[in-house]
């Protein structure tokens, strides 16, 4: 059974693996199994991109179901 991880915990674990790859001190295997356990994060973090962002298209729908793009405002 395939555990959820948050959006914000994969994005930790993806730099804490992207650090230990980076050293290059590790044997073959166990960088494959980083670079495996990293792609799954990755994937994982877009699915739940692409998901807010269909989230957020229904949201901004207007009237006639159009979406519109409007500009972001920082306050």
């Amino acid at each position: 059974m395939q555990q959820t991880v948050t959006f914000e915990r994969a994005m930790v674990r993806i730099e804490e693996i992207v650090r230990v790859m980076e050293r290059g001190d590790r044997p073959m295997d166990e960088a494959m199994a980083l670079f495996e356990e990293g792609t799954r994060l990755i994937r994982a973090c877009s699915e739940q991109l692409d998901g807010a962002e269909q989230q957020i298209v229904k949201l901004m729908k207007g009237v006639n179901g159009e979406v519109g793009e409007t500009p972001f405002r920082v306050e």
